[in-house]
């Protein structure tokens, strides 16, 4: 018995398979839109949208055109092929403006973009645009049913830019440009004010200015350290029990007694 199925499963597939090559290679338009559907609906992506691909043009400013440029886009989503799909859902918005779709296709179309963004670690223009489009259709969509997810992939995307803002600041602290990480720990601190980072960047932060005040030629050493007091002073008053303690507390003795030396001299 099992026999007969699996032949007849064999003869299933050869003879779909068989079928979507005949109209693939076929002239007619009609039978390409027919069976790009029902693989579309079957969630054949791939298949579908080879026979869209072919029959698009062929149907602008039929009635049909709408129902086919939509799930022409939904196919490219279905493939994850985001840059081409963010493409044609804003194409179909504008073609489409008073679509039932519109609304649908307006947010995967942003969603799109979303998808796009890479790892914090890489170049962060494309979650820079993401956002933007986001924003842009919570705007146009203010009671929509996709709101609250459009919503949480601009917190998720926004959460990338502070990574990466605040890793390339550390890095500065780490390669010893001790100038260039205070200023770029300072940006870091006004553009995220309530990032969950924020312990760590006036950490930082200040170790950077400890050690660009201790590293200073003696013209510039007593404002620098000054500066950095400031700073640790800064951590402290957010940061009272701050996992740093010890070794900010230690960095900030030799602050007061290098300090020291100048009331000294004064």
């Amino acid at each position: 018995m099992k026999k007969y199925l699996y032949i007849l499963f064999a003869f299933i597939v050869l003879s779909s398979c068989s079928e979507y090559q005949q109209t693939l290679k076929a002239t007619d338009i009609g039978p390409k839109f027919k069976l790009g559907e029902q693989l579309y609906n079957e969630g054949e992506f791939s298949k579908a949208n080879r026979l869209f691909s072919q029959i698009v043009p062929s149907y602008r400013g039929k009635p049909q055109a709408e129902k086919l440029m939509f799930m022409y886009a939904q196919t490219q989503y279905g493939m994850r092929d985001y840059f081409a799909s963010s493409y044609q859902f804003e194409r179909f918005a504008d073609s489409y403006p008073k679509s039932e779709k519109l609304e649908e296709a307006s947010f995967l179309s942003a969603k799109s973009y979303y998808m796009r963004s890479p790892v914090f670690s890489k170049d962060q223009t494309e979650t820079k645009v993401a956002i933007e489009k986001l924003q842009l259709f919570i705007n146009l969509f203010p009671k929509s049913e996709y709101l609250a997810e459009a919503s949480s992939f601009i917190q998720e995307l926004d959460g990338k830019l502070e990574r990466k803002a605040f890793e390339i600041a550390k890095q500065y602290n780490t390669i010893s440009d001790y100038k260039a990480s205070i200023k770029s720990f300072d940006n870091f601190l006004f553009q995220f004010p309530g990032s969950s980072l924020r312990e760590d960047a006036m950490y930082y932060r200040f170790d950077s200015s400890f050690n660009l005040a201790i590293r200073s030629i003696e013209r510039k050493k007593e404002e620098r350290l000054e500066s950095a007091d400031r700073y640790y002073k800064d951590l402290m008053t957010g940061f009272s029990e701050t996992q740093y303690l010890d070794r900010a507390g230690k960095m900030h003795e030799e602050i007061v007694e290098e300090l020291k030396n100048y009331s000294t001299k004064s």
